[in-house]
């Protein structure tokens, strides 16, 4: 078995229609500009408040990717 070294980093994904959507938006540009993301950990989810609705959608998360060799 090979042994394994992350990286671990912390995003905030924002939308303006969903948790999901928000945590979907942070993955994905992360995967634009990095390798061997394996794993993710929601740290904190809150959102602004606009004219008594729910405005915008935001979450911080932890992202851990492999270094490589």
């Amino acid at each position: 078995m090979q042994d394994k070294t992350y990286k671990l980093i912390e995003l905030v994904g924002v939308s303006a229609t969903s948790m999901e959507d928000a945590i979907q938006n942070a993955i994905g540009r992360a995967n634009q500009t990095l390798k061997n993301l394996d794993w993710f950990e929601l740290v904190e989810a809150r959102g602004l408040i606009q004219d008594g609705k729910v405005g915008q959608y935001q979450v911080k998360l932890k992202v851990g990717f492999r270094l490589m060799g």
